[in-house]
């Protein structure tokens, strides 16, 4: 789940929509259109958080404070739980499903050390692994195109959580210049994009459990949230 803040309410936007408003993002992107394997990356980028369907769909609180619980904050059993449903999920893609384990390992490298992880680290590698196998492809082949899908997740991450700080991925750099105008520079673009992901509104008050969260994510009007992804800095 993404908590993005807003004016007294707040915004959730689950894992799956937030990916394929990462895809929509980079069918734009211009470098992308000549792509050897371009289906199959934005396969990776609109997938790639489909294992979150489930925990999504029973948000939880932190009982400290009645917060809602976003994608960083869950356990760490729910997010390693979350990894083999997506590459189920990709059965029929084997380089979209080669793109996200690598996303996987990628994401989460700083729990390398963390002997909780040692599993799932291995698990993924292994997929990793089985599924170049399967393809015939070559590892420099894949963190070429992994590229891609790290700059989607970033840009709509960007966006979907309304994060302040710019997110930086080799030479580009992807920060919010206002509530709606997302920049990337440099440009990828021949056009700014317009984008918009679903949300349920919610006030921003804690809750006092997850049940009393679960009803009100039920009972939430679904509104859209709008914006445009611009490759220069907006002058007026």
């Amino acid at each position: 789940m993404i908590v993005r803040p807003a004016d007294g309410v707040q915004h959730l936007i689950t894992q799956p929509d937030h990916a394929a408003l990462a895809g929509r993002i980079m069918e734009h992107w211009a470098s992308l259109a000549t792509a050897e394997r371009r289906q199959q990356i934005l396969r990776a980028v609109r997938d790639h958080d489909n294992g979150w369907h489930q925990p999504d769909a029973a948000p939880t609180i932190e009982p400290a404070t009645g917060a809602v619980r976003d994608f960083v904050a869950v356990p760490a059993a729910v997010k390693q739980e979350v990894w083999p449903r997506c590459l189920d999920g990709l059965a029929d893609a084997p380089w979209a499903g080669a793109l996200v384990a690598h996303h996987a390992l990628s994401v989460y490298d700083r729990f390398r050390s963390d002997a909780g992880w040692t599993a799932f680290f291995a698990r993924m590698e292994a997929a990793r692994t089985r599924l170049l196998e399967v393809t015939g492809g070559a590892m420099e082949a894949l963190v070429r195109d992994y590229v891609y899908v790290r700059l989607g997740d970033l840009a709509s991450l960007a966006f979907c959580n309304a994060w302040p700080d710019p997110q930086v991925l080799g030479p580009w750099t992807i920060r919010l210049l206002d509530a709606r105008h997302l920049l990337i520079e440099p440009n990828p673009f021949t056009y700014d994009v317009p984008i918009e992901v679903a949300a349920r509104l919610l006030p921003q008050a804690p809750f006092s459990s997850d049940d009393e969260l679960r009803t009100a994510w039920r009972a939430a009007p679904i509104v859209t949230v709008t914006g445009v992804v611009v490759g220069r800095t907006r002058t007026s």
